[in-house]
């Protein structure tokens, strides 16, 4: 004779919204979150992100999300830091003499441009800026935290900030046509002759009286 189990009945796991554990909404699920938003925001761009796509991807309920980060804006800035807060850091174009500040600009800017870690989520950033208000508003705010008041606090010159922001969309326009159209011949220039000559230009813009 057989004997009949004397644990619990187990039979097909029932569809439907996965039991709460640690692995669901612990310590980790902010991280995964995170992981998860800059995924989606880099291969989606701003607008076809939700937040129901984050929470699918992370494997939580959406509701966490909003709970560690409020609203789509919110996430957006904290994936967007996350992309980009290691390529940025803090730029050796803030500090050191006036001399050379336009080439060490210039480096700097490409320097994660020329990353292929930071190039695809940049390129998603710089599309999603173009097409979202709110995206541009994150992006701008970052630019403006991260490089042009750090560099204009560098600068002994009359409207430094104006004088950085005009460094900043030279460069930004030279990104634009490299990265995003892609146009040539300044697609495949060497980065090295782009430098050489955009350089003399920033020094002008941020130091010249």
């Amino acid at each position: 004779m057989t004997p009949t189990p004397s644990g619990p009945a187990t039979g097909p796991r029932k569809r439907g919204r996965p039991a709460r554990t640690n692995a669901s909404d612990g310590p980790g699920a902010r991280d995964r979150i995170l992981a998860a938003a800059r995924n989606e925001f880099a291969e989606r761009g701003y607008d076809k992100t939700s937040i129901r796509g984050i929470a699918k991807t992370a494997e939580v309920d959406p509701a966490l999300v909003h709970h560690y980060f409020g609203t789509k804006e919110q996430v957006f800035e904290a994936a967007i830091e996350l992309i980009l807060a290691p390529a940025m850091g803090t730029p050796d174009a803030v500090h050191g003499s006036r001399e050379g500040a336009g080439e060490r600009m210039a480096r700097y800017m490409f320097g994660f441009w020329e990353n292929p870690v930071s190039r695809l989520p940049m390129l998603a950033v710089m599309r999603s800026a173009l097409t979202n208000d709110a995206a541009a508003a994150v992006l701008r705010g970052m630019i403006e935290r991260r490089l042009l008041l750090r560099m204009a606090g560098e600068l002994d010159v009359p409207n430094p900030e104006f004088r950085a922001q005009l460094a900043a969309g030279h460069l930004m326009g030279i990104a634009m046509l490299r990265y995003v159209i892609r146009m040539e011949p300044m697609a495949s220039a060497e980065i090295d002759d782009i430098v050489a000559m955009v350089g003399p230009t920033l020094q002008r813009y941020l130091t010249e009286s």
